[in-house]
């Protein structure tokens, strides 16, 4: 690699240009492979939706992308075999073969192949954005009576979504909506903004669009705000700006220790004292000296372990169910140290036949997926794990 890497220092412009050239259809070659081997454990497991999450798991992607890839796969594999060989010559990538498969999902067998074949001659050479436009154009000529349904199906579907981002920020997004709603959203968003863009206003236009929106989602006045819960773990003395030591929104991870002082510091914060083990870190009690806390149970669980247990999933613990490991007609217990977080889908992905989870002491949860994998998840201390108990005093 040393070799290769010294050698690529040398190149002149023209050179590089071409090496990153062939390293793109090196790797869409590739892809074509990862394609192909997932489309087999999807018909082994005769499309089974939990493969998804069995292949988020093993290739350390998130769940979307990793739906993203299996349903790819499934249709390279059997609808679309021309595109699947633009990606064995390296003549296009799998992004542009996932907008694809996307764009004739809706199809029958018999109209994708007829798009696949017309669009095998159009591919090459086009971006991803290119190829979408081409392939869903495609798709409406080959079936215009199915198009309008699609769009119904697609409008149907809408859907809001939250993409956590860098520290400190994340986005919200509203997928599929209708345009002409979306398109008025945006206008009604965009004249608030204009209209407080003032002499006095420092703030840039795409601020002023982001503040007025997370106004109006939060309150309704565009401006008004409205009390809102999340988890914010932090240390008392980070809290009281004793130290530094960054805290944790759940969903989100951590953040730097002057963002999460501010947070507390809003007007409608609630603060309420978490006891942990002082040499695991874990939590022990919410706001009380004995282990059972009279908050509830469900709300101790929660707190306990911020978001989904499964590995990879960070949807907030708020949002979860609460699921016994061990199911409450084989022997459960409704108990802390049997009850765990999981999303809607990760609690039903449980059932799903070939997974076995084991919660553990210590609250450390094993997953085991149908392939023989196990994965553990235990839930973040509160503080570092400290090796000694403190002093008296």
């Amino acid at each position: 690699m040393k070799e290769v890497n010294a050698a690529l220092d040398s190149l002149e412009d023209k050179d590089a240009i071409a090496a990153a050239v062939a390293a793109s259809e090196g790797i869409a070659r590739l892809e074509a492979v990862r394609f192909r081997a997932l489309g087999q454990l999807s018909r082994h497991r005769g499309g089974a939706s939990s493969v998804a999450q069995e292949v988020a798991f093993e290739l350390s992607v998130v769940d979307g992308h990793a739906a993203g890839l299996v349903a790819t796969a499934e249709a390279l594999t059997t609808r679309l075999p021309r595109t699947l060989g633009l990606l064995d010559r390296g003549l296009v990538g799998g992004y542009g073969a996932m907008k694809v498969a996307s764009a004739t999902a809706w199809l029958s067998d018999e109209d994708a192949r007829a798009v696949d074949e017309v669009l095998e001659d159009r591919l090459p050479g086009r971006n991803s954005e290119q190829i979408r436009k081409a392939a869903n154009h495609a798709a409406m000529m080959a079936d215009r009576d199915g198009a309008a349904k699609r769009v119904e199906r697609r409008r149907a579907g809408r859907r809001l979504s939250l993409r956590q981002g860098e520290t400190g920020v994340a986005s919200i997004e509203v997928e599929d909506g209708p345009v002409e709603k979306v398109a008025a959203a945006y206008t009604r968003i965009d004249r608030e903004a204009r209209a407080l863009k003032t002499g006095g206003e420092a703030r840039t236009l795409d601020q002023l669009r982001a503040d007025v929106a997370l106004d109006l989602l939060l309150g309704g006045q565009g401006g008004k705000s409205e009390r809102s819960e999340v988890f914010l773990y932090m240390d008392l003395n980070t809290y009281l700006g004793l130290n530094d030591d960054p805290a944790e929104l759940a969903g989100h991870g951590h953040i730097p220790a002057a963002l999460a002082r501010h947070i507390a510091g809003g007007p409608d914060t609630v603060l309420r004292r978490i006891i942990t083990d002082p040499l695991s870190g874990q939590v022990l009690d919410l706001g009380r000296d004995r282990y059972r806390p009279t908050a509830g149970l469900g709300e101790f669980v929660r707190v306990r372990d911020r978001e989904c247990r499964r590995p990879g999933c960070h949807r907030v613990a708020q949002a979860c169910d609460l699921d016994h490991s061990l199911p409450w007609q084989f022997g459960g217990h409704t108990a802390d140290t049997e009850l765990v977080s999981f999303c809607r889908r990760d609690h039903r992905l449980k059932d799903e036949p070939g997974w076995n989870y084991h919660l553990g002491p210590g609250g450390t949860l094993t997953i085991t997926t149908p392939t023989g994998h196990s994965y553990e998840s235990t839930p973040p201390p509160l503080h570092e794990p400290r090796t000694e108990e403190p002093p008296p005093f």
